[in-house]
């Protein structure tokens, strides 16, 4: 059958990140379907939904500050770039894994290291997130919290009807990630390995 060895993967600062993100991203999509939808939505007072929303959103931009800080500063950003080398191969490796390989009980093609946390799916997924729709969601949140202060910015966007949509929508891809990020993280050796291992920091490896 094998033996568990426990691998270090995840230190603590990432630890923190990674379960303050989750706590603010949860206010956010809470507080955010109140402000869109308060007829049929009504948890706290309106004005209350709203500052809270404004707190959790400067909250996740203080943090995201942290995750730049220390990714670029020890350089373990590598983790989130793939080897263009070997991308298409082990996507397609990847791919044909959670598609069917998974539900035949086959070996994982990513092995996971401190230096390799990520499958190429992952990679390409987390860095559209944390470069590309997270930062367009704080500015666009930005400019909805102050629209006076940076109206000459909207209006080169379109107007604040293409800002606000364009927030909702990326609202919604953020929801839609959350749940299917809660889901993939059960695909463990065990439903609650990953879970368990964002609070020790420790990965459980079947060899």
């Amino acid at each position: 059958m094998g033996h568990v060895k426990s691998i270090y993967i995840h230190p603590a600062p990432v630890r923190v990140w990674h379960w303050l993100n989750a706590f603010f991203c949860i206010v956010l999509v809470i507080t955010g379907l109140q402000l869109r939808f308060a007829e049929i939505f009504t948890l706290l007072a309106l004005q209350d939904a709203v500052k809270l929303h404004n707190y959790a959103g400067f909250g996740l931009i203080a943090n995201y500050g942290l995750w730049v800080a220390f990714y670029f500063g020890t350089g373990k950003i590598r983790v989130y770039l793939p080897d263009p080398r070997s991308l298409v191969q082990k996507a397609i490796a990847q791919t044909k894994y959670y598609g069917s390989g998974i539900f035949k009980g086959e070996e994982n093609p990513h092995q996971v290291t401190p230096s390799s946390k990520f499958n190429v799916l992952q990679q390409q997924a987390y860095i559209s997130i944390m470069f590309l729709f997270l930062p367009a969601q704080m500015i666009s949140g930005l400019f909805l919290w102050r629209i006076k202060n940076f109206e000459q910015y909207i209006t080169l966007l379109g107007g604040i009807k293409i800002v606000d949509t364009f927030h909702v929508l990326i609202f919604y891809f953020f929801a839609s990630f959350m749940m299917v990020h809660a889901y993939l993280a059960t695909l463990g050796h065990t439903p609650t390995a990953h879970y368990k291992a964002m609070f020790t920091g420790y990965e459980e490896m079947h060899q």
